[in-house]
């Protein structure tokens, strides 16, 4: 059986990314959580790991004796560990207006930086790892969708390339269809 959403992830959606005031499923009440049996994980990297290793059945990631393992382990924490943090501060920094104008520059280079990499891996690609969608592609999404949303994908035509392949996937289609409209996807 494939874990579940728990009532924390639901509680997330409802009230619009508050905090959660339920901290029965996790201490720091954070989202997204899963719960598969007497295990409850909340980190993205995490809960994207333990999916493909205990449901996926063989799929969305290298076997782990192969030569494509290392790249994809890197890739799927590449993502929340380095790649999102410009991004994020970015989104924090903008809410300061004139204050924080003199970050601006610096985390302007970070991101350019980062989002420079990540086009350069993808160059001739269809995907980070591999020639299938794998739980690096998964994770990040997220990158891809937060550049979009801040306007900084036109610099970078395979990541931009990428994003757009990534939302024409029949199973993305479905996941905008059962969860509602998502609005980073535009």
């Amino acid at each position: 059986m494939c874990p579940t959403r728990s009532s924390a992830t639901s509680a997330t959606r409802r009230r619009g990314w508050r905090r959660l005031n339920s901290r029965r499923v996790h201490p720091l009440g954070k989202s997204p959580v899963i719960t598969d049996g007497d295990v409850t994980i909340a980190e993205s990297g995490a809960v994207v790991d333990y999916i493909i290793r205990h449901h996926g059945e063989g799929r969305l990631m290298p076997k782990p004796d192969s030569a494509d393992y290392e790249a994809y382990n890197e890739w799927l924490h590449y993502s929340e560990g380095s790649a999102m943090l410009p991004l994020m501060l970015n989104l924090y920094v903008s809410r300061l207006k004139e204050a924080g104008a003199p970050l601006h520059p610096r985390i302007d280079s970070e991101m350019a930086n980062h989002l420079g990499y990540v086009d350069g891996a993808l160059k001739g690609r269809e995907f980070f790892v591999g020639n299938s969608l794998t739980g690096a592609d998964i994770q990040m999404s997220f990158v891809g969708e937060m550049a979009k949303v801040f306007d900084k994908l036109a610099p970078y035509p395979n990541l931009s390339a990428w994003l757009s392949r990534m939302h024409a996937r029949p199973a993305f289609q479905r996941s905008v269809e059962q969860g509602g409209a998502y609005r980073f996807a535009k």
